[in-house]
């Protein structure tokens, strides 16, 4: 007998019913984007992860990208900067890097947990690198608090990439809460998946939740008003 890797139906059709209703209630409301569901969601993630912030996205690869995009519009990256990521870690965890114009930094992985040992990331911290993009894998996270203080203080930023791990905790701190910013993916087969795409992020910093919440607009906060251009440049670097 064969059995499958993973079955997305049994997973799914237990709650066929309620996921129905709320998608005809959807239908008929007729806010297919951002809507009523949408906030109720963001505001339930933010209690269950202790973060002041949740905005929704179109997938993981938008999370991470409009973070780092968001840290060079409020300065504290620039164009050209490294951000170290692990070498094993999926595509659009570098994808989100290389399209702001910034330079990924391979590091191989911890052979016991495949995730970044942030205690041995010191001697690979140049002056040009300024963040760290942390990949939760398989539902491990990668946290340690006396190395990422130690670097914090060397002025890096803490990204966290929470496809994988959303639940993942230390002693019931979760992923997600750990970093400056957190990118989740809600892809079908992650462990938080949706029917279709999506995705999120969270964070504790106002500044940076109100330019995303920009960025994810088109640069505009109120309709039809597009306030900064900058956001453009994302596209073209």
């Amino acid at each position: 007998m064969n059995v499958p890797f993973l079955d997305l139906n049994k997973l799914n059709l237990r709650h066929k019913t309620e996921i129905l209703n709320k998608i005809n209630s959807i239908i008929e409301n007729g806010y297919f984007i951002r809507g009523n569901e949408n906030k109720l969601f963001e505001e339930d993630f933010s209690r269950f992860l202790n973060q002041k912030h949740t905005i929704g996205v179109a997938n993981g690869l938008d999370a991470l990208r409009l973070i780092f995009r968001a840290y060079i519009e409020l300065g504290r990256l620039s164009v050209g900067d490294e951000v170290i990521v692990p070498a094993n870690t999926y595509i659009a965890s570098v994808l989100a890097i290389t399209e702001n114009g910034l330079i990924p930094k391979f590091l191989e992985p911890d052979i016991s947990t495949y995730n970044l040992d942030l205690s041995k990331l010191s001697p690979y911290v140049s002056n040009k690198t300024k963040a760290v993009l942390m990949v939760h894998l398989y539902g491990q996270v990668s946290w340690d608090y006396n190395a990422v203080n130690e670097l914090k203080n060397k002025g890096l930023i803490f990204v966290e990439d929470c496809a994988q791990s959303v639940g993942g905790n230390i002693n019931d701190t979760f992923c997600g809460s750990f970093g400056d910013a957190s990118g989740f993916s809600f892809y079908p087969g992650k462990n938080l998946g949706a029917w279709g795409d999506g995705g999120a992020i969270t964070t504790n910093n106002k500044k940076l939740m109100l330019k995303i919440l920009e960025l994810r607009n088109w640069g505009s906060t109120k309709k039809y008003i597009h306030n900064s251009m900058d956001f453009l440049k994302c596209f073209f670097n």
